[in-house]
Parts: structure tokens; C-alpha cells; sequence
């Protein structure tokens, strides 16, 4: 998957069912809470120029004209960053008894952070100040899997193509192919030489011929922390199961996630189920929220 620092590249641009828990408040109340930072404080004019930039970028290609008419079906790009911080639960269930990796977090859209908290205990954090992966967690084991990795890809995957509109994307207009009996567009997406830790990764979108919205996404991850030697993983397919609409953007509800066969097509039983949940935008957020906190362990390497 798309590591962080591609996240950063691609996304910073001009400025600088199952009975569910309930979902923490976001520690935005008692001692904690300090200097309340708006999102809505971004001036629309900077919105529309990042806007503008993205689409001209995209206009240079057919694959990108396809691309920005996706982020169109999906509510656009100039509501998805005027929206204010996305918050939803993650639940990602591999099948084959290996770690699940649950939480609720809080993404900032337009600078790239991110903090997420433990579905079984509020005080289980970990995030992505901008720069930095961190985590504060009484116990160890409780997120055991690697957080610098994780931090934003629920974002990558559940906001494609929104998370596409920046520099070092290259898009390639595939063959249309089928996909569960309906046409697809398809668009591959590349990384240029040098982006982020994994620019070898790629993601081959199925974007639906008449509603223009994702069907499906195949991907490989050739993050260096899991393939030290280099390499990747076989390629895999997400299907999109069920979609909602929440403040203008439409955004997955469930995946189901199979190896792909050589044509590109779901092969076998689901390996992955994913669930969101808790969707919602909100403008403001406590100061210092995706920032390390005090007793926070600052996490390097990849």
C-alpha cells in the first residue's frame, strides 16, 4: 500500500449489519482540551486554486479526464477538502486468523495527518503528525502490526480516486474489462521514480462505465518494512460491496478482498472483510490533536 510519505506528496498540494461500539469522543473534553483549531478557516480560494491545479493536471491525459470525472461521481474534489476532518471506524478482518486492525480515526484531509484510537480502549493510540509516526498504548501488543505503514492507508484505500489529485501520479487508460457483469473503465496508477517509501507500488481502479463511481481496486504492497529485499505481494483485488453518501462525498461502506487471477478477477473465497463506519466531517479539533502526546513513543523506521 501507499506509504505515508506518498500520501504526503500526493495529497498536500498548494498549501503548505454488525452491532458496533461506540465510538470514543475523540478526547475533545476535560483537562485535554486546548486551543480549538477550524478547518473552515481555510479561505475557499485556496480550496479552489488546489482544485484548479488538480484538474489541469488531470485534463493532460484521458486516463486523468477519467480520473477527475470519478472524484466528480464521488462528490468532488472542491467539497472533499472544504468538508473539514474526516472521522470513521476502520474494521479490517483477514479471514485467515492473522492480526485484524480495528480503530476510529480522525484524518486530515488537507495536510496529511492522521490519529486513530483503539476500539477496545480509548486510551490506545497511535497517528501521523505530518512527519512522524507516534504511539501511546499501555500495553504493547495492542496495535501489533506496523502503525508508519497503517496510519493513512484506510484513507487511501476507502477515498480513491479523491487521494489522486497531486504530483508524482502517473495515470495509464487501460482496456475497459468487465466486472461483476457490468462495464469498467480502468485507470492504473504508478508512482514516480523516487516518491515516498514504496513507489513501486501500484493500483489498477475499476471505475463503473455509467455511474463512474470505484467497483473495485487491485493493488500490491512493496512497502520496504514488510519486503526489506524488495519484492511485493501477490496482487490483490478489493471489491466494493456497499457505498453512502455522507455530507456530499461518497465514501465504501464494505469491502470484500480476494487474491486476483491473472485477468483480474476476484479468485476464490474473500481473504479480507473491511467495514466503515461512524462516517462523519467535522471542522474542529482540539490543538495539538495529531501531534505525539506527553508519555507518546516516537516510532522510526519504516
Amino acid at each position: 500500500m501507499k506509504n505515508i510519505f506518498v500520501y504526503t506528496v500526493i495529497l498536500f498540494g498548494v498549501m503548505f449489519s454488525c452491532k458496533e461500539t461506540s465510538q470514543p469522543k475523540k478526547e475533545v473534553t476535560g483537562a485535554e482540551v486546548g486551543k480549538e483549531t477550524n478547518l473552515g478557516s481555510i479561505p475557499m480560494s485556496w480550496v479552489n486554486n488546489r482544485v484548479d491545479k488538480a484538474k489541469k493536471r488531470l485534463d493532460r491525459s484521458e486516463a486523468g479526464k477519467v480520473v477527475w470525472e470519478a472524484m466528480e461521481a464521488m462528490g468532488g474534489l472542491k467539497k472533499w477538502y472544504s468538508n473539514g476532518y474526516l472521522s470513521f471506524r476502520f474494521n479490517y478482518q483477514p479471514l485467515d486468523g492473522s492480526v485484524p486492525r480495528d480503530t476510529y480515526q480522525t484524518i486530515d484531509t488537507w495536510n496529511n495527518r492522521a490519529r486513530h484510537t483503539s476500539t477496545t480502549d480509548s486510551t490506545a493510540i497511535f497517528g501521523w503528525d505530518g512527519k512522524n509516526a507516534w504511539v501511546k498504548a499501555k500495553d504493547s501488543t495492542a496495535f501489533n502490526y506496523n502503525l508508519r505503514f497503517w496510519a493513512l492507508t484506510p484513507l487511501y484505500l476507502a477515498a480513491q480516486p479523491l487521494v489522486l489529485d497531486g504530483e508524482g501520479v502517473n495515470l495509464e487508460l487501460l482496456p475497459k474489462t468487465n466486472f461483476k457483469d457490468a462495464p469498467q473503465d480502468v485507470v492504473k496508477v504508478t508512482f514516480a521514480s523516487g516518491t515516498g517509501d514504496a513507489p513501486d507500488d501500484y493500483y489498477i481502479l475499476y471505475l463503473d462505465a455509467e455511474t463512474h463511481l470505484l467497483t473495485a481496486l487491485r493493488y500490491i504492497v512493496s512497502y520496504p518494512g514488510y519486503f526489506p529485499n524488495g519484492g511485493n505481494n501477490p496482487e490483490k483485488i478489493m471489491d466494493l460491496v456497499s457505498r453512502k453518501t455522507v455530507n456530499g462525498i461518497n465514501l465504501p461502506l464494505k469491502f470484500d478482498t480476494y487474491w486476483s487471477t491473472g485477468d483480474g478477477q476476484p479468485k476464490g473465497e474473500p481473504i479480507t472483510t473491511i467495514e466503515l463506519s461512524h462516517i462523519e466531517f467535522q471542522n474542529t479539533l482540539e490543538e495539538g490533536f495529531f501531534e505525539r502526546p506527553e508519555g507518546g513513543k516516537l516510532l522510526e523506521g519504516l
